[in-house]
């Protein structure tokens, strides 16, 4: 037996199709917004339900029964989907762009270039607040651009905004 036999086969290239490239140090977003999202979910939740319990409790019929049962089934696949997708966030800083990275049956990777940055948003709802978030919006010339990061911390969105509006202005000088 020689060395080559302990160490087994190379590992396989990464998949053309796979869009989370894994030679960034991706940057994580607070768990935080899992509360955020259950809060959101929570409160459109209690709404359905009333409405569809009032309404099978004057109608009494079977159909508005079994809308209650399939809207809890629904409302605990989300819950489970929002635990998945919250961890599925990420964004990493590269010297020319912004990545940034979510989703789980369509992963999404957006490429933002500091050049092509028009301004920056740091937005945070009532509920963000609560929880000591914020959401940072890139808006670009692009239409279709929605790069954006929620669930950071305040000081955080608040770093990469500057950073971000910064090196905009870096690259938009070089054109």
């Amino acid at each position: 037996m020689n060395g080559d036999d302990l160490v087994g086969p190379p590992p396989a290239p990464p998949s053309p199709l796979e869009p989370w490239p894994a030679t960034v140090r991706w940057q994580p977003i607070s768990r935080d917004l899992i509360w955020v999202e259950l809060i959101r979910l929570g409160i459109l939740l209690a709404v359905v339900l009333l409405v569809l319990a009032v309404a099978w409790a004057v109608t009494g019929h079977w159909l508005l029964g079994a809308a209650l049962g399939v809207v809890l089934l629904l409302a605990a696949w989300r819950t489970v989907t929002i635990v998945r997708a919250v961890h599925a966030w990420g964004y990493a800083e590269r010297a020319d762009d912004l990545l940034v990275r979510h989703g789980l049956l369509v992963r999404r990777l957006s490429i933002v270039p500091y050049s092509r940055m028009q301004f920056v948003d740091v937005t945070a709802g009532p509920l963000e607040r609560a929880f000591d978030l914020a959401t940072v919006q890139l808006h670009t010339a692009a239409a279709a651009s929605d790069a954006r990061v929620p669930g950071l911390r305040p000081a955080e969105a608040s770093r990469l905004r500057d950073r971000l509006t910064a090196l905009g202005e870096d690259r938009a000088e070089g054109l």
